[in-house]
């Protein structure tokens, strides 16, 4: 039996978001979706099961939606564990992808904000549903940003 759903938004945890925040609203044209979040108290701590935490960060509607669109949601934990390295197989979520008009303008955006190479582009068909370019990249933070472009 499946329940009726939405998808609403996705969350990177950050360590420092408003860094992140510009680096998504200046590559990509993500835009703010107000107000700043600043949580804390007992209700975190029953959410997330951590203790004496607070998170900050703020919402960014994803581009290419209106107003009810999905948000990717920026926040950062007062206290974090250390990070592991960065891997397009690390178990778990593993990226989130950007339509855009040109793969290689896109990725000398992505390089002059911050970000990084993790792959190099590639362009190959796929059966059925046409040419895909494609390039996986990280955020400033190691968070793996895919870019694509298709044609048919």
């Amino acid at each position: 039996m499946s329940i009726k759903a939405k998808y609403v938004h996705t969350n990177i945890v950050a360590r420092e978001w408003q860094s992140l925040v510009t680096f998504y609203m200046e590559v990509f044209g993500c835009e703010p979706v107000p107000p700043e979040r600043d949580y804390h108290g007992k209700w975190i701590t029953d959410i997330t099961g951590l203790k004496d935490v607070s998170i900050t960060g703020l919402h960014l509607r994803m581009p290419g939606y209106g107003d009810d669109g999905p948000t990717l949601e920026i926040f950062q934990y007062s206290r974090q564990p250390p990070r592991s390295p960065t891997a397009a197989n690390q178990p778990g979520f593993a990226h989130i992808a950007f339509q855009v008009d040109n793969v290689e303008v896109a990725r000398e955006a992505v390089l002059r904000a911050g970000g990084r190479d993790l792959g190099k582009i590639h362009t190959m068909r796929v059966e059925g549903a046409g040419t895909i370019t494609l390039n996986y990249m990280t955020d400033p933070e190691g968070n793996i940003v895919e870019l694509q472009n298709w044609t048919t």
